[in-house]
């Protein structure tokens, strides 16, 4: 046989009658399973923080809890050594954000276009003043297309955020094993 013949197909391994893996592991991929008191003890935080949330809202007849604040409390509860969950990126992202908002909205009023644009730029703001914190983009889309009295509003955001935070510090302290929050404040 020379070397210039097509070599043969190499035999292909049947498959086997096993059994295959299940649907979830295979969709799991490679990322690290979180301990199952990880989980709950992140997902019970959030939920506590978001309830409190419309607890205030009620209270006050004003909605409180917008969707940037719920992501914000999801990042804070699970991922808590991340540097867009620490505090400063948490409440100087979101008031960063409605700065910006605000801005685009008194300079050309409210369209989808402008609430493009100011998450656009929301996000430069928050790069150059290094707190990132991807959801506080979301609140500056929040004032464009709601467009909602800023003396009610920006208090109320910053109350907010300040609660997720200590929210995020008081769970932290709660539990015995895990990421300590925050890793710094400043």
């Amino acid at each position: 046989m020379s070397t210039d013949q097509i070599a043969p197909e190499r035999a292909r391994p049947r498959p086997s009658a096993a059994p295959r893996a299940g649907l979830l592991p295979r969709l799991a991929g490679r990322a690290p399973a979180p301990a199952p008191g990880t989980v709950l003890h992140s997902v019970s935080g959030a939920t506590a923080v978001m309830l409190g949330l419309v607890a205030i809202g009620a209270a006050l007849h004003e909605p409180v809890l917008i969707p940037p604040l719920a992501a914000s409390a999801a990042i804070v509860h699970s991922v808590p050594g991340l540097p867009l969950a620490q505090p400063r990126s948490v409440i100087g992202g979101h008031l960063l954000c409605a700065a910006v908002g605000y801005a685009g909205l008194a300079a050309f009023g409210s369209s989808p276009w402008v609430a493009a644009v100011a998450a656009g730029l929301a996000l430069a703001v928050m790069t150059l003043a290094r707190t990132p914190h991807s959801p506080a983009c979301a609140t500056a889309v929040v004032i464009v297309l709601r467009t909602p009295d800023p003396r009610t509003f920006v208090p109320l955001l910053a109350g907010a955020a300040a609660l997720i935070v200590l929210a995020g510090c008081a769970l932290s302290r709660a539990r015995r094993t895990g990421t300590r929050y925050p890793q710094y404040w400043w």
